[in-house]
């Protein structure tokens, strides 16, 4: 690859706005476009420097593991990767646990860094105030910021491109978002020493892809609602996993159960960079939050819980201090092969992305770079016949362009006003 066109071109973008941040919004600037995803479009051509580090960094091209030497404590899982702690817990405090996806633990630890002055900001998604249906990149400076943005944001965001802003201000932040965007701030930080001064903790979530915005405008022509007259698109939370509940500034309103949502897999819309993903569940980050459905899919409505991924040392102390406090509620330990039931997507795609990555390079697609995730291990364990049916299936999509993406261009921004 050899511009940042040809990273969206090769369907391997998942639009974080890393790229705006690094080069500018006056070279790069995140757009909504006509399949109503964000990528970014080149406004300005960029120097050799700047080219070479959106390159070294993009979670499109590069995605690995946490270096051997944050594995000294706990165990590495050949699906789950490095664990100090897996347990049960759920935010102390009703209104957070209620308005949070599961158990709100991402939403109260984003408020208890904050309030315990162990962070300045924290940067997240919340729902963009003037198009609820989108959703916006945060920079939260107080419990009550943390708290509006809480809740399951299932469409496209691109939190990195407020990076820039928060690196020139010199303050120090903690990062709540997808493992994707968590895998970009890690590989930006090997390269750039104000981001490991400033970034004091990256929390991610167990993360089932990344669909576009023609999921969610699908919905609204179900109803017969245009955008522009939403009050609230509300995708999870307010009980768990809660229903998506739509209104409107003529006072009609509308919910979803979780299965009517997304029931139909074939409506998700899921990005083609998360179909290939080989680390969704958040191996950088320092804690990792993620459901408690057996099977992978809710029963019934209840209070919520989440099951938390403690993976480095700076994620343990937080967890109990958190805990200690009395922010967090935590219950019993959880078994790491009970994690494969709460995701049993998870672990199938984890074992053929091995498979469709090399079905892809032999189609002749770009692939990204992917080291210490173990994914070859997993392949075998998978056995010959999953690796040659998913190595086909992605030969055949590749070579049938489905991977791909038409360029973005700026006239596309307001696409979906």
């Amino acid at each position: 690859m050899h511009s940042v066109e040809e990273i969206v071109a090769g369907g391997l973008c998942i639009g974080c706005g890393l790229c705006e941040s690094i080069a500018g919004s006056d070279r790069i600037q995140m757009v909504t476009t006509a399949e109503g995803r964000e990528r970014p479009h080149v406004r300005r051509s960029l120097d050799r420097a700047t080219w070479r580090q959106i390159k070294a960094t993009c979670p499109g091209t590069r995605i690995e593991g946490p270096p051997h030497g944050r594995r000294s404590a706990g165990v590495c899982d050949a699906v789950w990767g490095p664990l100090i702690k897996v347990v049960e817990a759920h935010a102390s405090d009703p209104e957070v646990r209620y308005r949070g996806s599961s158990g709100g633990v991402l939403t109260a630890l984003g408020q208890y860094l904050l309030d315990s002055g162990r962070v300045e900001l924290v940067l997240h998604v919340a729902p963009a105030h003037e198009a609820p249906m989108r959703s916006r990149a945060q920079i939260s400076g107080d419990s009550a910021m943390v708290l509006a943005g809480a809740g399951a944001r299932y469409g496209p965001a691109a939190p990195l491109r407020q990076l820039r802003a928060i690196l020139d201000s010199r303050r120090t932040f903690a990062l709540i978002a997808k493992p994707c965007d968590t895998t970009a701030v890690r590989n930006l930080a090997r390269r750039d020493p104000r981001l490991r001064a400033q970034l004091r903790y990256s929390l991610s979530l167990v993360c089932g892809g990344a669909s576009d915005l023609g999921k969610s405008a699908a919905v609204l022509s179900q109803f017969g609602i245009e955008e522009r007259a939403l009050t609230l698109f509300r995708y999870r939370g307010h009980g768990n996993p809660g229903p998506t509940r739509i209104e409107t500034r003529d006072g009609r309103g509308v919910s979803l159960t979780y299965a009517e949502m997304w029931g139909d897999e074939a409506g998700w819309r899921i990005q083609s960079r998360c179909k290939i993903c080989p680390d969704a569940i958040g191996e950088v980050a320092d804690i990792v939050a993620g459901d408690m459905w057996p099977g992978g899919v809710p029963q019934a409505d209840d209070e919520g819980f989440n099951a938390v991924l403690i993976r480095t040392e700076a994620g343990l102390e937080l967890f109990e201090a958190a805990a200690a406090a009395g922010v967090l509620s935590v219950g019993g330990a959880i078994p790491v092969r009970t994690l494969d039931d709460f995701n049993p997507h998870q672990v199938a795609k984890k074992r053929a992305v091995a498979a469709r990555l090399a079905g892809i390079r032999a189609a002749g697609g770009p692939t990204p770079r992917v080291r210490r995730l173990r994914i070859w291990r997993l392949a075998r364990r998978a056995g010959l016949r999953a690796g040659v049916n998913e190595f086909l299936g992605a030969f055949r999509r590749a070579r049938a362009g489905a991977f791909g993406e038409p360029e973005p261009t700026s006239k596309e921004e307001h696409a979906w006003t």
